[in-house]
């Protein structure tokens, strides 16, 4: 059975990072985060935009996003900062505390100075990574890991290499008894009925063709239609021609098992195995639902070089063709090129990459970790009141 050393959480997660975090609710906040960040060394700003003047549906996704960030098992402390009557911090920490989570919030008040605020974060930050560094690792199985499946910037080769030498290792985990989640809904369409049918029961099946039909319907409400804008720009510079040809490419990340469950946004699984998520394609918002749900690590393919990271998970970059790894070889982990060079099969990248999985469960750090690469952002469904 294979195992790694990681964090054992008191609600019994395991983690394979030690991060402690300060993280805002609202959106005018995300300044004075960073500014407590630096307060203490080692500590991660976790900034967004999101939190006020939003409809209840995105507040509901912002406030579960929240929530699963600062209660991943990757995160040992984490300090919310909000600001006035009726933030949602207090309650957020109220209950991340009845699971056991080592949290704090600090809320800005009028006839309070900024300056005492930040001096109580401080304090706090600097005892949180005190008890951090005297946290011990353990041994755990490959069937407490979650992986997050994602990919930016599709090109030609991405459904030759990159994508299915993911697939491989997503495979790989899920029979050694791990979960693998797939995400970007926009990435299926064109594909769906494929991975429908790949569902354990028809009701998955549905509840999948469901998610990708009300995510074209809310994009036609706004006046464009998703399929004809799809590829990209960039898909279209890197050689793709059809929306079809993108979605069967990218699809080829989940491998060929079972599809045993469809999650919202930023929703922890309840099955295990292979699992679909509902995100956007925009990376930095997809990965931060992946994490959010779960994920402890995140293996990105690029065709573009994308150098996009995560606060609180390693992501892993795979390229998807030679001349990508010689001119970003310092952003990516795992070159797949090499498959179009016959230097490796599809098989054997997957091998590699299951490898680099394991190597960063131990604690290996991936490229994106070694740039401090720690973009962070929650999908929003409608317009800002």
């Amino acid at each position: 059975m294979k195992t790694f050393e990681g964090y054992r959480r008191a609600n019994g997660s395991i983690g394979v990072r030690n991060h402690v975090i300060v993280i805002n609710t609202a959106g005018e906040l995300a300044g004075l985060t960073k500014k407590m960040a630096q307060l203490v060394p080692g500590v991660i700003p976790v900034a967004h935009q999101a939190g006020k003047a939003q409809y209840p549906e995105d507040l509901e996704q912002t406030i579960r996003t929240l929530k699963g960030t600062a209660g991943h098992p990757n995160v040992s402390a984490a300090l919310f900062l909000g600001m006035g009557e009726g933030d949602p911090a207090e309650e957020i920490v109220s209950a991340l505390k009845k699971d056991g989570h080592h949290v704090h919030a600090i809320t800005f008040q009028k006839g309070q100075s900024i300056s005492v605020v930040l001096n109580e974060g401080k304090l706090w930050l600097e005892k949180a990574m005190e008890r951090s560094r005297n946290e011990q690792k353990e041994t755990a199985d490959i069937t407490e890991l979650t992986i997050g499946l994602e990919c930016g910037g599709s090109d030609a080769w991405s459904g030759i290499t990159a994508n299915p030498a993911i697939g491989v290792c997503s495979d790989a985990v899920v029979r050694d008894g791990g979960t693998s989640i797939l995400a970007e809904t926009t990435e299926a369409i064109g594909a769906e009925h494929i991975l429908a049918n790949r569902a354990v029961n028809p009701g998955v099946g549905e509840k999948f063709l469901k998610i990708v039909k009300d995510y074209e319907m809310r994009i036609r409400d706004t006046g464009e239609d998703i399929r004809s804008a799809n590829p990209t720009p960039g898909n279209m510079a890197g050689g793709l021609t059809t929306l079809e040809e993108k979605s069967l490419g990218c699809i080829k990340k989940g491998g060929n098992s079972p599809l045993m469950e469809v999650v919202a946004y930023a929703q922890k699984p309840a099955e295990k195995g292979f699992i679909f998520m509902d995100t956007p394609g925009y990376d930095v918002e997809s990965v931060a639902g992946l994490a959010a749900g779960g994920a402890q690590i995140v293996l990105f393919s690029t065709g573009k070089g994308s150098p996009t990271g995560s606060p609180i998970v390693p992501v892993i970059k795979i390229g998807t063709n030679p001349k990508l790894y010689e001119i970003m070889s310092e952003h990516i982990d795992v070159n797949a090129g090499k498959i179009i060079d016959g230097l490796n099969t599809i098989e054997e990248i997957g091998e590699e990459i299951y490898r680099k999985v394991m190597e960063a469960a131990n604690g290996a750090p991936t490229a994106a970790e070694k740039h401090n690469n720690q973009e962070f952002a929650i999908w929003r469904l409608a317009e800002t009141i």
